[in-house]
């Protein structure tokens, strides 16, 4: 029988960023606001070239609201066409007729899917740089895999080599793919390697859940069980801000509920939690 493949996790669509009126300033920005100041500055006690100066300064500050227009402008669009691209990749698919007025693409396969996303994705790379090219290029390789899976996976090689964002989201999707081609081995090096580091983008709990996954299969029980304990245990034992135990998160449930099934026993030494006792004082009387 054929091995089912897994869908490989993608990422969350870009939000739209919260309306400020602080303006973000990267490097480019400040080195110019910088020369600004620095022009400023110089023309101090010096009257006579102040005529020139306030041009010079006009003409500086028309190069920045050009810069500063430019680069919002083209921010926005790169983001507006990445969120787009992404709703092309993750449009539903269906054999069935769309209802009748609706505007939402669907496709009948996720070859046909991956076919129409991946071209807007490339558009994105070659048209603008930065963070959002990078995330585009990760969308590129994750779909590849629906094309030509070869592809792909070199794609996702190439950027988990990175140490950015988008570096370690390849790295764990390369690892989901090390888990369908039955290479357990690579992939729990790579959940590992993403585990040991302070900020891996992808949870904690999920990438300990998907290793005890690989334990599981490996027959190494034990191994399986304690990681398992250890990721619902801490999840049980963190409080909110008022000391009230938090509600486990999707891979903490799956965990325990995991746990229960290899090691009842060991399940039980993590203590339910306690209902809620209601605050008689708050209680409404009739």
């Amino acid at each position: 029988m054929a091995r089912k493949k897994r869908s490989v996790v993608t990422a969350v669509a870009p939000q739209p960023e919260a309306r400020s009126t602080a303006r973000y300033q990267d490097s480019f920005q400040q080195n110019v606001g910088r020369k600004f100041e620095d022009v400023g500055k110089s023309l101090e006690g010096h009257k006579r070239n102040l005529l020139y100066g306030l041009a010079a300064l006009a003409v500086l500050a028309v190069a920045i609201g050009i810069y500063f227009a430019w680069s919002s402008r083209s921010n926005a669009a790169a983001q507006a066409s990445l969120a787009k691209a992404i709703e092309t990749a993750e449009a539903p698919i269906s054999t069935a007729p769309a209802p009748a007025g609706s505007t939402t693409r669907q496709f009948a396969t996720a070859k046909e899917r991956s076919q129409a996303a991946i071209p807007e994705f490339q558009a994105i790379v070659e048209q603008y740089g930065g963070s959002v090219a990078d995330k585009a290029r990760y969308f590129v390789a994750v779909n590849q895999l629906n094309l030509d899976r070869a592809v792909g996976i070199t794609e996702l090689e190439a950027l988990a080599k990175e140490s950015s964002e988008v570096g370690k989201m390849a790295k764990f999707a390369l690892a989901q793919t090390r888990v369908d081609d039955g290479k357990l081995d690579e992939a729990a090096a790579l959940y590992q390697e993403l585990a040991a580091i302070s900020n891996p983008i992808v949870p904690k709990d999920t990438l300990n859940f998907e290793l005890a996954a690989i334990y599981e299969k490996q027959g190494k029980k034990q191994e399986a069980v304690d990681l398992l304990f250890n990721i619902v245990k801490t999840a049980s034992e963190t409080k909110d801000l008022e000391g009230k135990p938090i509600t486990l998160g999707p891979s903490a449930q799956a965990a325990k509920d995991k746990l229960k099934e290899l090691d009842p026993e060991k399940a039980k030494e993590i203590p339910e939690p306690a209902a809620e006792t209601p605050d008689l004082n708050q209680v409404n009387v009739p």
